[in-house]
């Protein structure tokens, strides 16, 4: 069998071309890398300089793990396949979410959270799986999955506070480095994720809650803004939000999706809920996974009702 006919991502770029979805995962995990690097020499991430190589680790064994576990319980041809250049390949998917988890959350010292959550990220792909065409796919971003629950069942582990991404900068710096990110994500989605829809919903919707929030709670217009400042914001809204494999390719219903992200962390922030853009972006994942779930039922239940009208003819 192909590798290729193994890899159901590939359906959610444009015209499901496995090239599309192989620059991508290099283009992605190039920029994570160096923005890793250069946070921990130049920038001032908080975290210790071996938390982000544990988590890395991490999730490249679970991802190996888990796919040798699946490989051969299946009887196919791991994906890891036999040279270097697949196995660099194979290993992408799973160096972004474990750099992702070396960068976002705070585990004083501690490794193990590092550990912990990378590893949830990549073995979430595995267990939380939909229904779709006539394979399954990931619902959850793995690392954002990973980050949530992380949050949610240690109260004492916080986020990366958002100063570190421009903290040992001065001058045009600060507006330097959250251009080149911004500029860098809209290249990649337009012209090969397709996903800028999405990106552009995702901002007017929270323009709109934040100017609705303003308006009703009776606040300046621009304190609810505040988040859209930081580079951190322009991180998760390119990087974090706009993941391929967990969100729509119609771009309808990228706009509904991201419009839904913007909405959810609305109602979080008016009851008080911290890590609203996390949490809100699980919801709505959890959410479609949920619909994909109800499609495929009403799918094979009109299948059956013709297999049925026929064998009575």
């Amino acid at each position: 069998m192909n590798i290729n006919e193994t890899i159901t991502t590939r359906f959610f770029y444009p015209k499901g071309s496995p090239k599309l979805r192989l620059f991508a995962l290099g283009y992605f995990a190039a920029l994570i890398t160096l923005w890793t690097i250069l946070g921990h020499t130049v920038l001032g991430f908080e975290q210790s300089g071996l938390q982000p190589i544990v988590a890395v680790a991490s999730a490249c064994f679970t991802h190996w793990l888990l796919e040798w576990v699946d490989s051969r319980s299946t009887r196919r041809a791991p994906r890891y396949g036999n040279s270097l250049s697949d196995r660099f390949i194979f290993l992408l998917p799973a160096l972004i979410p474990g750099l992702a988890v070396g960068m976002l959350i705070y585990p004083n010292e501690l490794l193990w959270p590092m550990i912990f959550a990378s590893a949830l990220s990549i073995a979430s792909k595995i267990v939380f799986r939909a229904p779709v065409g006539q394979g399954s796919q990931h619902i959850f971003n793995p690392s954002n999955f990973g980050i949530t629950v992380t949050l949610l069942l240690f109260p004492w582990i916080g986020l990366a506070p958002p100063y570190q991404f421009t903290e040992n900068v001065t001058g045009l710096w600060h507006w330097i480095i959250p251009g080149f990110i911004l500029i860098s994500g809209i290249i990649v989605h337009a012209y090969f994720t397709g996903r800028l829809p999405l990106c552009i919903a995702w901002i007017g919707g929270f323009l709109l809650q934040a100017f609705l929030r303003s308006w009703y709670f009776d606040i300046p217009w621009i304190v609810p803004l505040i988040p859209m400042t930081s580079a951190a914001f322009i991180l998760f809204t390119l990087y974090m939000i706009p993941d391929p494999a967990t969100t729509p390719l119609n771009p309808f219903r990228q706009i509904l999706f991201g419009l839904a992200v913007a909405a959810v962390y609305a109602l979080l922030l008016i009851e008080n809920i911290v890590f609203g853009l996390f949490i809100a972006l699980f919801a709505v994942c959890a959410c479609r996974g949920a619909g994909l779930y109800l499609i495929a039922h009403r799918q094979r239940l009109f299948q059956n009702a013709q297999l049925a009208e026929s064998a009575g003819k």
